[in-house]
C-alpha cells in the first residue's frame, strides 16, 4: 500500500506543520488555557471532524486526477516536492527573524463551543486546502489506489495531530511562553526547515526514478 519509509516522511512532515504554533494549535491552546483541559480536547476534536472534510475532497478529487490524468497528477507531486522544499527554505530564512513576527498569530478568542468553532476553524483555514493539494501527492503512489492511501495517511496525521494537541493541551502557558521565545523558535525554524528540504530531496529522488 504505502511504503514505510514514505510513511514515515510523512509523518515527519505531519507533524513538524503541527508542531508550529499556528492558528489551529493557537486555537487549542487558547481553550485550554481560559477554559480548561476538556474545552482544549473539544477543540482539538472538533478540528479532527473538519479536517475529514477536507481529506475526504482529496480523496475523491485526487483520486479522480490520477485515474483520468496520470501525467497531471505526478506534474502535481512534483510541484508539491517544490512547495515542501520552499517551506523549509521559508522556514530557515524566518530563523533569522524570530524576534520580529512575535505576536502574528494571537490566540483566537475563547468560547463555550470549543467543539463548533473547531470545527469552524479547521474547515476556515486556508492552509487546509493548500496542505491537501500541495503535501499530500508526493507521499501518493498513482498506480495504487489513491483514496486508500489518502485513508492511511489521514490516520496517521490524525494520530500525530491528537498527540501534538495533547501536548499543547498538556503545555499550556508554559509551552506558550516556550514558543515565544526567539532563542527557542530559532533552532525550532532551522530544523523544521532542514527536514522538509531533506524529504522534498528524497521524494523528488523517488519520483525521478519512476517514468513521468
Amino acid at each position: 500500500m504505502i511504503g514505510t519509509e514514505t510513511l514515515l516522511a510523512f509523518l515527519i512532515v505531519t507533524a513538524t506543520t503541527s508542531i508550529v504554533p499556528g492558528p489551529s494549535m493557537m486555537f487549542v491552546m487558547g481553550q485550554a488555557i481560559w477554559r480548561g483541559p476538556r474545552s482544549g480536547w473539544a477543540a482539538l476534536m472538533g478540528m479532527q471532524v473538519g479536517y475529514f472534510v477536507w481529506w475526504a475532497f482529496a480523496a475523491l478529487g485526487l483520486g479522480a486526477l490520477a485515474s483520468a490524468y496520470p501525467l497531471a497528477f505526478r506534474l502535481l507531486a512534483i510541484a508539491g516536492v517544490a512547495y515542501l522544499a520552499w517551506l523549509g527554505i521559508k522556514a530557515i530564512r524566518h530563523s533569522f527573524h524570530a524576534d520580529e513576527g512575535k505576536g502574528d498569530a494571537p490566540p483566537r478568542k475563547v468560547s463555550n463551543h470549543a467543539f463548533r468553532d473547531g470545527i469552524a476553524v479547521a474547515i476556515g483555514n486556508p492552509k487546509s486546502l493548500v496542505y491537501m493539494v500541495a503535501i499530500i501527492p508526493p507521499f501518493v503512489d498513482p498506480e495504487r489506489s489513491v483514496p486508500l492511501q489518502i485513508v492511511v495517511l489521514a490516520v496517521v496525521a490524525l494520530v500525530a495531530d491528537l498527540v501534538i494537541g495533547w501536548l499543547y493541551i498538556a503545555a499550556g502557558k508554559r509551552l506558550a511562553r516556550l514558543m515565544e521565545r526567539a532563542a527557542t523558535r530559532v533552532w525550532i525554524d532551522r530544523g523544521i526547515g532542514i527536514v522538509f528540504i531533506l524529504i522534498a530531496i528524497a521524494i523528488l529522488v523517488d519520483l525521478m526514478g519512476t517514468q513521468i
